[in-house]
């Protein structure tokens, strides 16, 4: 596999789609930190990390549904920055996702975080996706 953040943004995308309510998608520590932070936003619902036989591990996340619509939290999941072409973005340039209702995540020298923090924190990074 040539990207694991695609991957795992396309796994939520295909769960939301069938309307599963849990998703299991193979452990990284930056697939953790993006779980993390969409967990923090409100997107999902639950994640919990768990340790399997192979060192890997498993991520095993509760999607946010409307109890109303069964609309899905996530709205719009998008990959920005991959293996090809990678996206940088530094303080003065940071993207904002629909006019600041959405997120986008980054990876910066600090850590996984969203534009929002970037700019408090005055540091730019890699954009890894548009949440909304």
């Amino acid at each position: 596999m040539t990207d694991p953040i695609s991957d795992f943004l396309t796994r939520l995308r295909n769960a939301m789609k069938a309307k599963h309510r849990i998703v299991e998608i193979p452990a990284s520590n930056l697939k953790k930190e993006i779980t993390r932070v969409l967990y923090e936003k409100g997107y999902i619902l639950k994640y919990k990390f768990e340790d399997s036989a192979n060192k890997q591990g498993v991520i095993k996340i509760a999607l946010k549904y409307d109890p109303v619509t069964k609309a899905s939290a996530i709205r719009n999941l998008s990959r920005i920055s991959s293996p090809g072409l990678r996206r940088y973005a530094s303080v003065e340039n940071m993207p904002r996702v629909l006019n600041g209702l959405g997120v986008a995540i980054l990876t910066t020298s600090k850590g996984v975080m969203t534009d929002k923090e970037a700019r408090t924190q005055n540091v730019g990074g890699e954009v890894l996706c548009y949440v909304s």
